[in-house]
């Protein structure tokens, strides 16, 4: 698709509505002499230029209509049909414009009006609907509306922002590798960093198709618990971080994805972001930070190229106070003493990692028949490898996977966990993606994106020797 023709030139403002705001200025002030609530006032005085600014942007659109026999749009030709007005939404409020619909045989009409204005979804028009979008990204539809009726701008209902989500994903899905691989090459790599750091991880989201009665009826089978997160999936979310020599982030680049098996989407989107970075800036040291999950490594140590790999040390703390729970009792004194130590020596200590497995294979063997001791004892074996926290910390390398964890707390906990929320895929990763891109500074760039696939050249054509479509009163 061709970029959207340019609105009509300045000049082309209406000069009526121009004098009519001169005219309702003369007459508020006149009635506000002296202006005793200047709250009242304010609003007046808004109202008034929201008004004159509804007009000006009516005029305009109108004046992108095409009423003509025939057009081309794409190489295909479409005839005209009917000729009515429409109500679409401006960043000023509501207006109605008179507009031309053509049809090509039995395909849905098309509006040139549209096309060459870029109006999204029918109804908004391209600023109104960046700024709507971006706010339903944020806060539910009903907070949407609220603000919005308070600022005295936009006036659309809750129902056409809740729609808003999941008509940004079903245009931005198609198009998304392509759009993508703008975004990455528009992410710069900060001067000063030395150190890009890549790390993943997931958080449960309530679904509406999770399968959730069938899973408290197997559970009632099976004599499991009933209650909890039973309509539960996992939302994916991955991060890649700047790091100067100090150990400093300079930036982060966030990714969200709705449930999916493995985590492919996310994972694909997370290692061409990566080799982006790599290219611009081939000497980077890279760092692989994530919790244990054995998939999450699986990813990280097989597809994305060589670099440190750490398991984040906070959940190797959790790990380490559980073990010492289980030996001397949960939050016993002498477990939190033998914690403490031993938090200590993983953290500060070469090679400190060996120590903590040489205190749990003594526990266990004190306590050989408590499972649970054993499977902390696994983890640190496991891991050890991952665990050379003091020498990362000697190079400025991140030793946290924090980032991540803000990232999905973000992403995804406060926007998309609040009460009663349940959620299908594609809306939900509609605003996944939105958050992502207001999050990493790309949501100008992706919606400069996003708006072109609304907009369409239009040409008129000949009208000798063409054979009229027939009248039809409906679109």
């Amino acid at each position: 698709m061709e970029v959207c023709q340019p609105l009509t030139e300045v000049a082309n403002f209406s000069c009526h509505a121009i004098q009519q705001l001169d005219h309702k200025l003369a007459a508020l002030r006149e009635q506000y002499d002296p202006i005793q609530h200047f709250e009242d006032y304010e609003g007046e005085v808004h109202k008034i230029f929201a008004q004159a600014e509804r007009g000006v942007l009516e005029e305009d659109l109108s004046g992108l209509d095409v009423d003509t026999p025939v057009i081309e749009v794409n190489g295909t030709c479409y005839h005209r049909v009917l000729r009515s007005s429409e109500t679409y939404q401006t960043v000023a409020g509501s207006i109605k414009v008179p507009r031309t619909l053509y049809r090509n045989g039995q395909d849905r009409c098309i509006v040139p009006l549209e096309l060459r204005a870029g109006i999204v979804e029918g109804y908004w028009t391209p600023r109104a609907a960046k700024q709507a979008v971006w706010m339903v990204a944020q806060m539910p539809p009903g907070d949407v509306k609220n603000l919005l009726d308070l600022m005295g701008n936009m006036s659309p209902s809750e129902s056409s922002l809740a729609r808003l989500p999941k008509k940004f994903n079903n245009q931005w899905e198609p198009n998304r590798e392509a759009f993508e691989g703008i975004l990455w090459e528009s992410v710069k790599v900060p001067e000063k960093a030395v150190t890009v750091a890549a790390s993943l991880d997931g958080v449960m989201l309530p679904m509406k198709d999770g399968k959730r009665k069938e899973k408290r009826e197997q559970n009632k089978s099976d004599g499991k618990r009933t209650r909890g997160p039973a309509g539960c999936q996992e939302a994916s979310c991955g991060t890649l971080s700047f790091y100067d020599t100090q150990g400093e982030r300079l930036s982060t680049v966030r990714i969200g994805r709705m449930p999916e098996s493995k985590k492919v989407t996310l994972k694909n989107s997370l290692s061409e972001l990566l080799d982006e970075a790599l290219r611009q800036k081939p000497d980077l040291t890279l760092v692989k930070v994530a919790d244990g999950a054995k998939d999450n490594w699986t990813f990280l140590a097989n597809e994305l190229p060589e670099g440190h790999e750490i398991v984040d040390f906070y959940h190797a703390a959790e790990h380490l106070k559980k073990a010492f729970d289980l030996s001397y009792g949960e939050n016993s004194a002498k477990s939190k003493e033998k914690f403490t130590t031993y938090r200590h020596i993983l953290k500060e200590e070469f090679e400190g990692v060996e120590r903590v497995i040489k205190a749990l294979v003594y526990q266990y063997k004190r306590h050989p028949r408590r499972s649970k001791l054993k499977t902390e004892l696994e983890y640190f074996r496991n891991n050890r490898a991952r665990m050379q926290y003091a020498e990362h910390l000697s190079q400025n390398l991140p030793i946290g996977s924090g980032v991540i964890e803000a990232a999905c707390k973000t992403l995804v906990t406060r926007r998309m966990k609040c009460s009663g929320m349940r959620w299908r895929l594609p809306g939900g990763q509609g605003i996944l993606t939105l958050r992502s891109l207001i999050q990493s500074k790309l949501f100008d760039n992706g919606w400069k994106l996003l708006a072109v696939t609304y907009c369409c050249k239009v040409t008129k054509t000949g009208v000798n020797n063409v054979i009229p479509f027939p009248s039809q009163k409906t679109e």
